[in-house]
């Protein structure tokens, strides 16, 4: 396995080269028993790996002597065989289920076809769910065998979970096995452990250097607790020790353990209580009594004629569609929310005790279920924090659920632009200046106290990660009790990875809370607060990096989370998470808020997979997001690396999606020549903005081809599917659903496309080829500038500032719905270039929403001008909410409006 310790991808690409590194040590076992190859380098390859394999169970240190004594005597063909099992082991996870897999004297008969395919789909769950549970001691590593045989001695066959123990003896082991073993679900820590690691192998340094935990004078127990609850929070952690265990349960520090247990005295105990923290993270309240509720014999006089299936499985006519999707889910359709079920609209039941646990693991206080998607959660949110007449700094270009809870509220949107990325028709996201700006000119304009909210999308489509904490604590500088709403619709998954963490709403709150409780917060306050004087100017507020008065700030944070796009819930799963030292104070709005958006009949399979999705991410979360990266990882390498595919598409890097001044580290890309991980690091730490590694934007413009086009001919011609498009590119992005076979077939099509693309071109002569460089030229060099919000027309700022931009978007909205105060303007002709010129203004009446780029270029009551008709006429898309062709922009008449008002 070559060293390549510079790599910053390296890390992050851990799980899928474990696996690659042992099918390459089967080839060349397969090479040494064909006479192909040399018995030298299969050790080489099984030496590299050896440090890294001790933290995982499987093979275990009975298969790898197994495999080295068959080398050491010569028995080629019975080592290639041996590593082929393993690696099919791994491959398969067979090991998990099948306890063969972990004997040394198992062979398979010559006669039986090698199990290389993972359980079905449709196989019965019979099997036990299997973990991995660290064992960190301070015994000789000649003991660990023995004491691991103890540990499986404990097993019962009544145990709901079977798990495997992984024996360590360093601090740096234990962190290394918790990063790169995504089966540990559990830790158990007895104390007295060194900190440095017997091995000195370069896998480990490309681990450890990343997660930052350096050598220092705390080496106990607890600190190494608290250092694996930082990487993965979701881990039990059991403590044994031989001193005082009381005043070990005692102290704060031990906030970070499950349990603590008097050295080994009762093995059985702690065996039973890691079982049982893994039950508590398996347990789903409302799936295990819908599943219960399913298997009763149940009569339904309620209205949902579906509900159980007989309506469906008696018919000749529809019961195609129960064939199609089965039994058990009409059983557990109902109406009803008593029998065992609950109500979403006011849970008491299974239901509340699914959110508290959502709560739990997304590091929430708070925790609503919401089954008609995020749009409904963003609108939840606006009407429970905002009421009329107050002004919420909001990010422009945000999802129009955001805009439309302005209208429901009466709220007033102050809008702040993001940066441009004109070469690719969309935004970026807000600059922290820019949200300065907004709230000193407030302050100035004496209307601080109104503004109730900062609301942004975190991360964006595109990927823009914010620096969280960094826009709220300098945010909190200024108002001491502003709340946050972050819309994290595409990145509820991001919770579950140590790097992306810090950059979502409930990681930075965590972090945040935190340090206001660190008595040397103040002290960093109080010097910040001497050295910039007792009435600083704007110039210097916005140049400083501002620090709150941790005694003053309210600590309000709000996420919206669509669980279905980065986990596994059907489509619709959203969750609200609240993080409000005053949430008492708008407890009763969010429940008023719930029975305004919520439906009173909602899906009981939706509430069931919400609950599912979380109990998934608590146990499997870390692995899964890891592949999600690993898979981005390597889309991004095999396109921009291929010969032939980067010639007309390529993956853009952080360095094209995020201006230079918004990078401070001067960080450019993971897999740009010379990134190091300290660049890396200080990019995730510090950096404004950060590009989420799962979200690629594939320039396809280059190649010809628009994003609407290029998306169509994917679906249409290759059966590949992908959200959102841009003028000139589309977004790919993966999850946690995502394969290695996936990245092939992506690749092998754009092989496929780029071919075509040369022989059109060959074959055409030179007329074809100026056809394609004018399209290309079109496409990536002749594009619309991007228009900025305006203002809203006076009519509607009444209630404003004389200086800011905020105004009553709810009036303008609701003066549409009067024909006589609203008028058509025909989008390309003398009329508009007339209006533009001479006036009166253009006034919009409606949202206009093109897809894309799928942000309002025009709200109610926003006069229009010249750049915002430049871009539609420019446009190029089928798909405008809010624009009919035929009549043109609908527009408000102010002075029929201020006509209508006098009489």
């Amino acid at each position: 396995m070559p060293n390549k310790t510079t790599r910053i991808d390296q890390f992050l690409l851990i799980h899928s080269a474990r696996a690659d590194n042992w099918r390459e040590i089967t080839t060349l076992a397969d090479a040494w028993a064909n006479k192909r190859g040399e018995r030298a380098a299969l050790e080489a390859a099984i030496a590299a790996v050896e440090p890294a394999e001790e933290y995982h169970a499987y093979p275990g240190g009975r298969l790898l002597s197994a495999l080295a004594e068959r080398i050491a005597t010569n028995d080629a063909g019975g080592a290639a065989k041996l590593a082929r099992r393993i690696s099919n082991g791994l491959l398969t996870h067979a090991y998990r289920g099948r306890p063969n897999e972990w004997d040394v004297h198992e062979e398979m008969p010559a006669t039986e076809v090698p199990d290389i395919l993972p359980p079905g789909t449709g196989e019965p769950g019979g099997r036990r769910p299997y973990f991995e549970v660290l064992f960190v001691n301070s015994q000789p590593a000649a003991r660990w065998a023995a004491f691991a045989a103890e540990i499986r001695r404990l097993r019962r066959a009544e145990d709901s979970f079977i798990y495997e123990p992984i024996l360590v003896g360093s601090f740096e082991d234990a962190i290394c096995a918790t990063a790169m073993n995504p089966d540990i679900v559990s830790v158990v820590l007895a104390e007295g452990f060194p900190y440095r690691s017997r091995h000195e192998a370069p896998v480990l340094r490309s681990v450890l250097d990343p997660l930052g935990e350096s050598e220092g004078p705390d080496m106990s127990a607890l600190r190494l607790a608290r250092a694996l609850k930082r990487i993965r929070p979701e881990l039990d952690v059991y403590l044994l020790s031989d001193h005082q265990v009381e005043d070990i349960a005692g102290d704060p520090a031990a906030d970070a353990v499950r349990r603590v247990f008097y050295a080994v005295e009762e093995p059985l105990e702690m065996h039973l209580a890691i079982l049982e923290g893994v039950q508590a993270r398996y347990e789903t309240p409302f799936f295990d009594n819908l599943k219960k509720y399913a298997r009763r014999p149940i009569g339904t006089f309620h209205a949902l004629p579906i509900a159980r299936g007989k309506s469906v499985f008696k018919s000749d006519w529809i019961r195609d569609m129960g064939e199609f999707y089965g039994l058990n889910l009409f059983l557990a359709e109902s109406s009803a929310t008593t029998g065992g079920l609950d109500s979403l609209l006011e849970p008491t039941g299974n239901i509340k005790r699914s959110q508290e646990m959502a709560a739990r693991a997304f590091g929430a206080d708070h925790v609503f279920f919401v089954t008609n998607g995020t749009s409904t959660s963003n609108k939840m949110a606006v009407q429970a924090l905002l009421a009329p007449g107050d002004i919420a700094v909001v990010d422009r270009n945000c999802h129009k659920s955001h805009h439309y809870g302005m209208v429901l509220t009466g709220a007033q949107p102050y809008y702040v632009e993001a940066f441009p990325m004109t070469e690719y028709s969309m935004y970026g996201a807000v600059p922290l200046a820019t949200i300065k700006r907004a709230l000193l000119a407030l302050r100035a304009e004496g209307r601080l106290g109104r503004l109730r909210l900062l609301d942004l999308t975190n991360c964006t489509f595109d990927g823009h990660m914010y620096n969280v904490r960094r826009v709220m604590e300098e945010c909190l500088a200024i108002k001491p009790d502003l709340i946050f709403l972050w819309d994290e619709a595409w990145s509820g998954f991001a919770r579950f990875s140590p790097f992306l963490r810090p950059r979502t709403a409930m990681g930075a709150a965590a972090d945040l809370e935190e340090w206001l409780r660190d008595p040397r917060s103040v002290k960093a306050y109080e010097k910040q607060r001497a050295d910039l004087g007792d009435d600083p100017s704007d110039d210097a507020l916005l140049a400083a990096r501002l620090i709150p008065d941790p005694r003053a700030v309210r600590l309000r944070v709000y996420q919206t989370n669509s669980t279905h796009k980065s986990m596994s819930a059907i489509r619709q799963g959203s969750m609200l998470l609240v993080k409000d030292v005053d949430f008492h104070t708008v407890e009763a709005q969010f429940h008023e808020a719930v029975f305004t958006h919520a439906s009173t009949s909602p899906n009981q399979q939706l509430i069931a997979s919400l609950d599912v999705a979380r109990r998934q991410m608590e146990l499997d979360g870390y692995g899964l997001v890891m592949n999600a990266i690993e898979i981005a990882l390597k889309i991004r390498h095999a396109v921009n690396e291929h010969e032939t595919i980067s010639k007309y598409f390529r993956v853009l890097g952080a360095d094209e999606m995020i201006p230079a001044e918004y990078r401070q580290s001067g960080f450019k890309d993971y897999l740009a020549p010379g990134s190091t991980w300290t660049t890396a690091l200080k990019a995730m730490q510090e950096d404004e903005f950060y590009l989420d590694p799962t979200r690629m934007t594939l320039v396809c413009g280059t190649a010809g081809f628009d994003g609407t086009q290029f998306k169509g001919l994917l679906a249409n011609e290759y059966d590949i599917q992908l959200n959102k498009t841009s003028r000139n590119s589309v977004l790919l992005q993966s999850n946690i659903n995502n394969t290695r076979s996936d990245v092939a077939h992506l690749i092998r099509v754009l092989v496929e496309i780029c071919h075509g693309i040369e022989k059109r071109l060959a074959d055409g002569g030179e007329e074809e080829r100026a056809a394609f460089a004018a399209r290309v030229k079109s496409l990536m060099t002749d594009v619309p500038d991007l228009p900025n919000f305006s203002h809203f027309h006076e009519i509607y700022r009444g209630d404003a500032g004389r200086m800011t931009p905020e105004g009553d978007i709810r009036t303008a909205f609701f003066h549409a719905y009067d024909a006589s105060v609203c008028e058509y303007v025909p989008l390309n002709g003398a009329e508009c270039d007339r209006r533009l010129r001479d006036g009166p203004e253009m006034v919009s009446a409606n949202f206009v929403i093109p897809y894309p780029p799928g942000f309002p270029i025009m709200v109610p009551g926003q006069v229009l001008t010249q750049e915002t008709i430049d871009f539609m006429r420019k446009l190029d898309v089928k798909e405008i909410h809010g624009y009919e062709k035929a009549r043109g922009l609908k527009l408000v008449k102010p002075d029929a409006v201020a006509a209508k008002a006098k009489r």
